[in-house]
């Protein structure tokens, strides 16, 4: 690799534990370099650039995170082009507000595919295909500044040819172009009443056997690191004293990068990295710290049925939904959220009984099927592996007298899907006349949307859906649409309705609306490519 090129990487990898805090700690020093005015590119064949961005290297033998169980890896994270990957990257798009695309996640499984492929077509020549030589020969562009975060803990068998691959940067004319930050567990057994620092000792042994040499120790606790104990670290460590940092748990995870910010961490990357300074006017604060921005939020009342698979758990969420139908709660029901309000509906409204989702009753009669399986589910044939909706598809609007119309501002929104099941299309007509309108208009907020507005939502550009919540939980979304921006005004009780100055015209009727609505679905429905619909009811 030639020095020229001046590439610049920081490896983020894990000691003691899995789940330590790699993901947070890789988006939190994104953060600090992005609001720092450092710029970087993508490692893969990508064409566009972003100010900073982060890639996550999965050693497991799958492709993709898509069948993953979330019991055992934790909740798959979609990307606009459909992606599923792991919810560490979901953590780098909402720290630095960037889009990602599958290739920013690297796994043994796709490295795997690609030499395989290669060798397949002879563009190795003949030659011996290995397992460092070939395995990393993937890309010919280079990124000004990446960091890269390797999953799981050092030792293991899968990432010792990641770390191999890494040890080359011991090289003089490459020392200064990766800088290793490693994150470990300083346990704290209630049997000995005192914290334990030998694990994280022998991480950071296994880590210089392996060839990586740690310039930076995140020592996650508890409490915040005693003088005493991070002293001790760094004797037995061989670390200086500046490069041990304790990192505590925190209230929310949206703090860790002002954490890092006060360990002076932004400065040791550029010491031994040998980055340049940047000028003043690119630096941003990291956030507007506003004391009483999120005061109203305490007071909010709102239910939220999120996303999910299985039978687990459904009948409650129905109760829910019904509880807030009935008693003007503020409703959010996102993707199984939206399906189970359907039901509820069908079954208290309209008095379908035994009304329900294939997904949980394959047994069920045509005028019970509330909730079926889209085309892409086809097991029979593909299995479950890329079954499902995916990746970001385009919203439709079919009025523009309901409030999320007015939050997002557009008619057509953009918004990323992740499910193998939808509303039956036959019973629209039947609920959308009772009350269940595709796009309704009418207050509580009760919402539902099939698609995950939760994978765009960023800290400081919140998704409508959620901020819509919010706004009506604690009072304020009249005073938000009248032009009171500020999310920390008091709690006061609504003088109208929410929708009053957007109302439809006197000539017009509600079923007028209905009918409107419905017109456009056979228009634009369900057999049009690449478009969906948002449901809003009351």
């Amino acid at each position: 690799m030639p020095a020229e090129k001046r590439v610049k990487y920081i490896l983020v990898t894990g000691g003691v534990i899995s789940g330590v805090g790699k993901g947070i700690i890789t988006s939190s020093l994104g953060v600090l370099l992005k609001n720092n005015g450092y710029k970087g590119k993508l490692m893969k064949l990508i064409k566009f650039h972003f100010q900073v961005t982060a890639i996550k290297i999965d050693p497991y033998l799958n492709i993709d995170a898509g069948t993953f169980s979330p019991y055992e890896h934790g909740e798959v994270f979609v990307l606009d082009d459909g992606g599923d990957v792991d919810l560490d990257l979901g953590n780098f798009e909402q720290f630095l507000d960037i889009r990602l695309t599958r290739d920013y996640n690297i796994t043994t499984g796709k490295m795997f595919k690609h030499v395989m492929e290669k060798k397949r077509r002879g563009d190795y020549c003949g030659k011996t295909v290995q397992m460092i030589p070939r395995y990393f020969d993937g890309t010919s562009e280079q990124p000004d500044v990446c960091i890269i975060e390797l999953r799981g803990t050092n030792g293991k068998i899968e990432g010792m040819t990641y770390l191999s691959a890494f040890e080359r940067f011991q090289r003089p004319t490459l020392k200064n172009h990766l800088m290793n930050v490693h994150v470990s567990l300083i346990l704290h057994p209630n049997a000995t009443g005192e914290p334990k620092t030998k694990p994280m000792q022998n991480s950071v042994r296994h880590l210089r056997a392996a060839g990586v040499v740690p310039d930076l120790l995140i020592c996650r606790a508890r409490e915040k690191l005693d003088p005493h104990l991070r002293e001790k670290i760094s004797r037995f460590g061989m670390m200086d004293l500046e490069q041990v940092v304790g990192v505590h748990d925190v209230s929310n995870i949206y703090k860790v990068p002002l954490l890092l910010q006060d360990r002076r961490v932004l400065e040791a990357i550029k010491h031994r990295l040998c980055l340049t300074e940047v000028c003043e006017d690119l630096k941003k604060d990291l956030y507007v710290k506003i004391a009483d921005t999120y005061a109203s939020v305490n007071k909010a009342f709102g239910i939220i049925v999120p996303g999910g698979f299985d039978i687990r758990g459904v009948e409650g969420m129905i109760k829910a939904a019904e509880y807030c139908r009935k008693n003007n709660v503020p409703y959010l029901g996102v993707c199984l959220g939206m399906q189970v309000a359907a039901v509820e509906f069908a079954r208290n409204v309209l008095g379908i009984k035994g009304a329900n989702s294939t997904e949980f009753n394959s047994e069920l009669y045509e005028d019970q099927l509330i909730v079926i399986d889209m085309p892409e589910h086809n097991v029979e044939e593909n299995g479950l592996g890329g079954t499902m909706r995916l990746g970001r598809r385009s919203t439709v609007f079919l009025t523009d007298y309901c409030i999320l119309h007015r939050l997002y501002g557009a008619h057509t929104v953009e918004e990323r899907h992740r499910h193998r099941y939808e509303v039956n299309p036959r019973v629209v007509p039947q609920v959308a006349r009772n009350g269940f309108l595709f796009v309704g208009m009418d207050y509580p907020y009760f919402v539902g949307a099939q698609f995950h507005p939760e994978y765009l939502s960023h800290p400081l550009t919140p998704s409508p859906l959620f901020f819509g919540l919010l706004l009506v939980a604690t009072g304020l979304l009249t005073s938000y649409f009248s032009g009171s921006r500020s999310p920390a005004l008091q709690v006061v009780a609504e003088e109208r309705s929410p929708l009053d100055g957007f109302q439809k015209s006197s000539s017009s009727t509600s079923g007028d609306l209905v009918g409107e609505m419905l017109d456009k679905l056979k228009i634009n429905g369900n057999a049009t490519p690449g478009t969906q619909r948002i449901a809003s009811f009351h």
